[in-house]
C-alpha cells in the first residue's frame, strides 16, 4: 500500500486529524493537506503517484529551434555529408551570431541527439563497440606517414572502376585520390609523384598488401612503388594480412567518400568521376569539420605543425635469389617494375632446374651445380629477352 492510499485512509476513514497523522507517520502537514484535497476533489486518482516534471523549464529547446535541427539534418544527408549531432552545432553556431544578451544558448550535443532519436532519425546500437574502447595511432606531423589503398565504385552504365586515395594520417588531409578502371603498379607511382610535387615527400607510407603495394607475398620481389620509396628514402610499412583496422583512416574515409558519391548524379566517364572526386577532396579538406581532429579541417590541422621528411637509410641495390625450372619454350620469368619479363635460355634446356641472381636490372642465371647459362642486363622495355643467338638454317616445308 502506497504511503498516500495509508494517510488518506487515515483521515477520511479512521478520522484522526491532519496534525496527528502528519506526526505518527513523519510527513509535513502540508503534504497531508495537499493529498485529502486531491482525494476530495478527484477520487481514488489522489492515490497514484504525481510526475515531478515541472510544468515549465527555462532551458527546454523551442519547437522552432528542434525543427531547424530536423532540417539540417535532412539537408546534410541528402548532401552525403556528415549529419551527426557535432556537425548540426557547428552549423548552428555559425549560422547565430552570439553577440547578444538574450539569445537562448546553443543546445549541448547530447541535447541534439536525444532530439535526433525522439524524432526517428537515430537507431540506437546497444551492442556496438563504444569508440571509447578503440585504441588509436596517430602521427606526431604532417607528413609523417601516409596511408593509401584502393576502392571499388562504378560509373552509370554500371562498370566498375577504382579509386586511389591517398591521405595524411596526422591531418587526415586527402593527399590525392585518382579514378582508373584499373589501378595499375605504374599508376600507383604516377599518383605518388604528383602528391609528392604537391604536398611534398612523406617520411613513410602506409598500405596494405596488395600486389600493387608490395611484392613481399610474392617471391620477394620489389613493385614499382617499393623502388620508388626507397630511391628516396621513404619507409613502406604493411598492415598485417586481413587486418584492415590498421590502414583505418583510408578505410574511413573511402566511407566518407562514397557516401557523398552516392548523394549526387553517377558520373558517365572517368573523367567526369574524377571531377566528382576532386570536388568532394576541396570540400573535405577545406571546409568539412572534422570530428577526430578537434572538429578543424584537415587543411587547417596539416598547416599547423612542420612538416615530416624522410629519413630512411639509403637501402643499397637490390638482391634476390629465386629457385626456378626453364619451362618447354626455355625461358624463365622475372618480374621487375611491376612487369614480367620472359628470359630466353633454349628450349633444349627444357626442364633444368636453375638460380636466379638479380641485383636490379643485372641478372644472372645459373644452373644449381653452378654453371653460368645467361648474364644480362634487363630491358625493362621489352617483354622477351632474346639470347643473341642466330637463328640456325630453317628447313625447307614440304609441299603437299
Amino acid at each position: 500500500m502506497s504511503m498516500a492510499r495509508v494517510v488518506i485512509t487515515a483521515v477520511r476513514v479512521e478520522g484522526r486529524t491532519i496534525s496527528e497523522v502528519a506526526r505518527d507517520y513523519g510527513v509535513s502537514r502540508r503534504w497531508v493537506h495537499e493529498l485529502v484535497h486531491r482525494f476530495d476533489t478527484e477520487g481514488a486518482a489522489a492515490f497514484e503517484p504525481r510526475s515531478r516534471r515541472p510544468h515549465h523549464s527555462s532551458n527546454q529547446v523551442s519547437a522552432e529551434l528542434e525543427d531547424q535541427i530536423v532540417r539540417l539534418r535532412k539537408k546534410l544527408t541528402s548532401q552525403g555529408l556528415d549529419a551527426g549531432a557535432e556537425t548540426i552545432r557547428a552549423m548552428l553556431a555559425a549560422r547565430t551570431p552570439r553577440s547578444g544578451q538574450d539569445l537562448a544558448p546553443l543546445p549541448a550535443v547530447s541535447t541534439i541527439w536525444r532530439i535526433l532519436t525522439r524524432r526517428g532519425f537515430v537507431t540506437p546500437q546497444p551492442r556496438k563497440r563504444p569508440r571509447s574502447s578503440f585504441q588509436r595511432f596517430e602521427a606526431e606531423q604532417p607528413n609523417e606517414r601516409w596511408q593509401t589503398d584502393v576502392t571499388h565504385w562504378q560509373l552509370a552504365d554500371g562498370t566498375d572502376v577504382e579509386i586511389l586515395n591517398i591521405i595524411d594520417d596526422h591531418s587526415r588531409l586527402a593527399i590525392g585520390s585518382a579514378v582508373r578502371r584499373t589501378t595499375l603498379a605504374p599508376d600507383v607511382v604516377t599518383t605518388f609523384e604528383k602528391a609528392f610535387s604537391r604536398w611534398g615527400m612523406p617520411a613513410s607510407v602506409l598500405s596494405d598488401n596488395g600486389a600493387i603495394f608490395t611484392g613481399h607475398y610474392r617471391g620477394h620481389g620489389q613493385v614499382a612503388l617499393e623502388l620508388l620509396l626507397r630511391s628516396h628514402r621513404v619507409t613502406l610499412d604493411h598492415s598485417r594480412p586481413y587486418h584492415p583496422q590498421t590502414c583505418g583512416k583510408v578505410e574511413r574515409f573511402h566511407q566518407t567518400q562514397k557516401k557523398w558519391l552516392a548523394a549526387r548524379p553517377a558520373a558517365k566517364s572517368l573523367h567526369g568521376l574524377q571531377a566528382q572526386v576532386d570536388a568532394f577532396n576541396r570540400y573535405y579538406n577545406n571546409l568539412r569539420p572534422h570530428r577526430a581532429i578537434g572538429r578543424r579541417t584537415p587543411a587547417e590541422v596539416y598547416a599547423a605543425r612542420p612538416k615530416a621528411t624522410p629519413h630512411g637509410p639509403r637501402i643499397p641495390e637490390h638482391y634476390r635469389v629465386r629457385r626456378d625450372t626453364i619451362d618447354t619454350n626455355g625461358t624463365v620469368t622475372l618480374r621487375y617494375d611491376s612487369r614480367m619479363h620472359h628470359i630466353g635460355l633454349g628450349r633444349v634446356l627444357a626442364g633444368t632446374r636453375v638460380y636466379v641472381l638479380t641485383k636490379d636490372r643485372h641478372v644472372r642465371v645459373i644452373t644449381r651445380d653452378g654453371t653460368l647459362l645467361r648474364n644480362l642486363v634487363l630491358d625493362t622495355t621489352r617483354d622477351y629477352q632474346p639470347r643473341g643467338v642466330k637463328r640456325g638454317p630453317q628447313r625447307p616445308r614440304k609441299r603437299e
